[in-house]
């Protein structure tokens, strides 16, 4: 479930263990700094006065810090990990008492879980109340219920997971959502059309949902027109965009759309594909794709080869080949 790689995630950045948390590298220099202000942190203390008074065995948060951020350190996260991830440990460092046990809730507004084996969305994410951003990259998820999904949620990316129904999704889903990713899914058209309208999606500034199977391009396009927040939309590796008038039928369709399939929508092309939207007749349900072969490397190239003279008795060598293509 994601809580459980969650709270494993938690482990792994070691945030109560040196150099973060509160142990005997930094114990003293809280509690000198706490006792007169009732148990509140003294982050602003005077860095030199703290040196000064510094017991033996305790650590500057300047010193701290640099272990975390030092490349040659054996506590620094490598270079790939989270701004989040980050942030969290820097946080366990000024202010240990934010980032212990629940109180991390409170705190944590991005969660990326990518690679991990999650194959449920359980309500657990319900107790992180300041999410915004869920990332959830090339897992085994299947289906998402939408209750278990917090409220505040802004960003949802799911791409390379094994989605093929968004009606759990779709049935509360967050209300302030800007960017839905479900690229690499295994979502199929029509039957999922329905669910991607301003009624589940109010405030979707971005969609991806590449490489899935959408063949109806017009049921699509029907429904991604009530979106009108949609700026930013990715169909490519979807069968529909073989349709030789794909990519004008959208650009005309969606007017507020400001970049398809990663390429930036200019006044030129708009202009150019004026009025396509009102001529449904030439959308064809089929598209021919034409595959030229070039040069083949590894096999005999038959023209190098002597012809046999008539009436010869050596042997004939006869080569076959097939070439197959999957979509």
């Amino acid at each position: 479930s994601v809580s459980a790689a969650f709270w494993e995630h938690l482990r792994h950045l070691g945030l109560q263990d040196f150099p973060c948390g509160l142990g005997s590298w930094n114990k003293s220099r809280f509690d000198a700094c706490t006792r007169p202000r009732e148990g509140q942190p003294g982050l602003g203390a005077d860095p030199a006065g703290q040196e000064e008074a510094m017991p033996l065995g305790d650590e500057s948060p300047e010193a701290l810090m640099e272990l975390l951020s030092d490349w040659h350190s054996p506590w620094a996260l490598p270079p790939d990990c989270s701004p989040q991830d980050q942030h969290l440990r820097e946080m366990a460092v000024l202010a240990p008492e934010l980032v212990h046990g629940s109180r991390i809730f409170q705190v944590l507004r991005s969660l990326r879980i990518v690679g991990k084996g999650v194959e449920e969305v359980d309500d657990g994410l319900l107790q992180l109340q300041q999410l915004e951003e869920l990332i959830l990259s090339a897992n085994q998820i299947s289906s998402i219920t939408s209750a278990n999904l917090p409220r505040t949620l802004k960003v949802l990316e799911l791409c390379c997971n094994a989605v093929a129904d968004l009606q759990d999704l779709c049935t509360q889903p967050p209300p302030e959502l800007q960017h839905l990713g479900l690229g690499y899914n295994r979502l199929c058209g029509p039957l999922q059309d329905k669910y991607l309208t301003a009624d589940f999606w109010p405030n979707l500034v971005s969609l991806d949902l590449s490489f899935n199977n959408f063949t109806d391009l017009l049921g699509l396009v029907s429904q991604l027109s009530s979106l009108q927040k949609l700026r930013i939309l990715v169909l490519q590796g979807n069968p529909l965009v073989l349709i030789p008038t794909y990519r004008g039928f959208l650009v005309d369709s969606l007017p507020k759309l400001s970049i398809l399939d990663d390429i930036h929508i200019g006044p030129d092309e708009r202009h150019q594909f004026h009025g396509l939207a009102r001529q449904p007749e030439l959308i064809r349900s089929k598209a021919r794709v034409v595959v030229s072969i070039g040069e083949i490397k590894g096999v005999p190239d038959p023209s190098a080869r002597q012809p046999l003279e008539v009436g010869s008795e050596a042997p004939v060598i006869t080569y076959s080949y097939c070439v197959m293509y999957k979509f």
